[in-house]
């Protein structure tokens, strides 16, 4: 694999014989990250295990490389599939700018019928929308977990709140739909309430779905709360110490009472797929991500519908 440095980026080029996966994800079908790594270098980054697959000793956020396929022949062999792109890359790095990997592979996809999913935090999507409108079924999904800019600084290298969110609203208005990814919810610093106040005009789902500490980067997210939030201390330790689950139920029925005082359908891990009126996204309850739900019985449906 051929290397170059390119903005302190360690670059290389990689060969696939398909760029379709099939997925292990909650929301099923295929897989498609047109990159390998990461430059948003999220700090709470599940994805980063990769590097276990992928060979880099680099850190995780700065190697990224560029993927090479043979064209999709017969695209509509997905038709009716779930294809999600970004699903731990993505698809919309700086460097798609320069490479348009995810824009080729939305030119391949076009006329297959497949539902595409595109996992985000970049605006640099809204290049695609021509492309968008042409493929039927499209959701696209920014996280947005702060609107707080120097946290969200603190956090990844992407680009602002604000550019995602006024980013939604173009996509939005443009017919197709979106989703607000209230993702993860940091305890003590994640205000859910707010950033749905800023949204809900202009998403049709609004997904919460809790920080979820393990892997290498559980010790890098404790060692910043106890530097920049040391009040939070005790709350992270009760959380992911002692496994408390306390916390995240109360946030669930805080999230419950903000869907019906909006007029919001509440689900539970669902991604029902079509528009919604204005103003009344579905609120998806997700919170209860297996390390905190463990083994209890919360009483709530542990088989869950997914249907896009």
């Amino acid at each position: 694999m051929a290397q170059m440095k390119w903005d302190d980026l360690v670059l290389g080029d990689v060969e696939t014989r398909n760029i379709m996966t099939r997925s292990s994800l909650p929301v099923g079908g295929y897989s498609v990250n047109p990159y390998v790594g990461c430059t948003h270098a999220c700090k709470y980054c599940y994805a980063s295990f990769m590097k276990r697959f992928t060979g880099h000793t680099e850190a995780w956020g700065t190697f990224l490389d560029v993927k090479h396929w043979p064209e999709i022949k017969d695209p509509q062999k997905y038709a009716g599939q779930r294809v999600v792109i970004g699903s731990v890359t993505d698809g919309y790095l700086p460097q798609e700018e320069t490479f348009c990997n995810t824009r080729r592979l939305l030119e391949q996809l076009r006329g297959s019928g497949a539902e595409i999913l595109i996992c985000t935090k970049s605006d640099l999507v809204l290049r695609d929308i021509d492309l968008l409108r042409q493929l039927g079924r499209v959701t696209v999904s920014w996280s947005v977990n702060t609107l707080d800019e120097s946290f969200r600084a603190d956090m990844d290298r992407a680009v602002s709140i604000e550019r995602r969110l006024r980013a939604m609203k173009q996509v939005y208005d443009a017919g197709i739909r979106t989703v607000c990814f209230v993702a993860p919810v940091f305890p003590g610093l994640t205000d859910f309430e707010a950033i749905f106040r800023r949204v809900k005009d202009q998403c049709d789902l609004f997904w919460l779905e809790n920080l979820n500490l393990r892997g290498g980067f559980r010790q890098t997210i404790l060692d910043y709360i106890a530097e920049k939030h040391p009040d939070l201390v005790p709350l992270y330790d009760a959380i992911y110490k002692k496994r408390d689950r306390s916390y995240f139920r109360a946030l669930e029925k805080r999230a419950a009472a903000m869907a019906q005082a909006n007029g919001c359908p509440f689900v539970d891990n669902e991604m029902p797929y079509g528009r919604v009126p204005q103003g009344h996204p579905v609120v998806v309850d997700y919170f209860y991500h297996e390390e905190v739900r463990g083994t209890e019985n919360t009483g709530r449906r542990n088989t869950k519908s997914n249907t896009l």
